[in-house]
């Protein structure tokens, strides 16, 4: 099998490039991403929220109430989802058990759903990155979280 090196941008001067707008690029990049990130989890018949309840509680068995994880996924939402109806799927899914105290864990099969949609958004991860550097991508999210916080806006890492 042969590795097909990743596809490059069409070149432009520096001044040229420095005189785009970081909005557009951005909204570009988080189009592609996110978007990529979504196809991926659909074949599981998953979305963005359902990834991120299951990795968290993947995490910490039995930490999370439905209420404490609402309350810290609800940042990362950009689409009002109802977080009720995520767990009530990965409940009906036999994916998710909550215990009388409302603890969250994992089943067996949503353990392995996870690791299928692990598998799945790592190799998208490894496509998106092809051809950057560990360098650049740093300087990149560091550039991005500068401008972040230029504007007011929350630059630390998620957890």
């Amino acid at each position: 099998m042969t590795t097909q090196s990743p596809a490059q941008p069409t070149p432009y001067p520096q001044a040229r490039l420095a005189a785009q707008p970081i909005g557009y690029w951005t909204g570009a990049a988080y189009r592609e991403v996110v978007g990529r990130i979504r196809t991926e989890l659909a074949t599981e018949s998953l979305t963005q929220p359902h990834w991120w309840v299951l990795n968290h509680v993947a995490a910490a068995p039995a930490h999370w109430t439905r209420t404490e994880l609402t309350a810290k996924l609800t940042r990362y939402d950009d689409q009002g989802i109802d977080f009720g109806d995520v767990f009530d799927d990965l409940a009906s899914r036999d994916w998710l058990t909550e215990t009388a105290s409302g603890t969250l864990t994992l089943t067996e099969a949503g353990e392995a759903g996870r690791l299928r949609a692990r598998e799945r958004n790592l190799r998208a991860h490894e496509q998106m990155h092809a051809g950057i550097t560990e360098e650049e991508y740093v300087a990149t999210l560091d550039v991005l979280r500068r401008v972040i916080t230029n504007l007011g806006g929350d630059s630390d890492l998620p957890e």
